[in-house]
């Protein structure tokens, strides 16, 4: 069994942000091994996320973020539980980074379910007139539209996109990882971009 010192509970710390107690348990669980630790934080927090799933998010934030000498400018709408939670600083900072985030990466939506039917009509016209191109069997071509559109909704959700600052976590493990962090629940609400030029 592997000491615990001092100065690994805070290397764990500050690397997943989680709390003094969760990242010494983390690395009795896993014997000492960083790595393996920060994936038990992740999937504690996945299941911290799931336990509160059905709770109301009637608190939050609006925060802004503006880009490029203000040629392009986010906003987004975050949401939790409690005042508290809106108040603390991981809970902002979250909803900044998300701004910052939305900026780099124009998202199409927040899930699949919001992309508008007609882009996702639009793409898969494309994808379909590719796999057509290849000479590929009609049964082929279904599975290589599917797969391209998953592609398509890596690409273009905001939850399934990877975090620009952190490109190894996706949105959606980032806001897993707060929800750990704060024991709230807490929804990516909604956002709006704006980029000069373009409609």
């Amino acid at each position: 069994m592997a000491e615990i010192s001092a100065a690994m509970v805070k290397a764990l710390r500050e690397k997943s942000g989680a709390g003094i107690m969760d990242c010494k348990e983390a690395l009795t669980e896993c014997d000492g091994d960083m790595e393996k630790a920060v994936d038990f934080l992740r999937k504690k927090g996945l299941a911290t996320a799931a336990k509160r799933a059905g709770r109301a998010t009637s608190e939050g934030t609006i925060q802004s973020y503006i880009h490029m000498g203000g040629k392009i400018g986010v906003m987004v709408e975050v949401d939790c539980e409690t005042d508290f939670v809106a108040k603390t600083d991981d809970f902002i900072e979250f909803a900044k980074n998300l701004a910052m985030h939305i900026a780099a990466a124009n998202p199409v939506g927040i899930t699949p379910e919001d992309v508008p039917p007609n882009i996702l009509e639009r793409e898969r016209e494309i994808f379909r007139a590719q796999a057509v191109e290849t000479g590929k069997p009609e049964k082929m071509i279904e599975k290589i539209v599917d797969g391209k559109l998953n592609k398509f909704y890596k690409e273009s959700c905001l939850m399934n996109q990877a975090y620009v600052r952190d490109p190894d976590k996706t949105i959606s493990d980032y806001l897993n990882e707060v929800i750990a962090k704060t024991g709230e629940k807490i929804d990516i609400k909604r956002f709006a971009r704006f980029q000069v030029g373009t409609e």
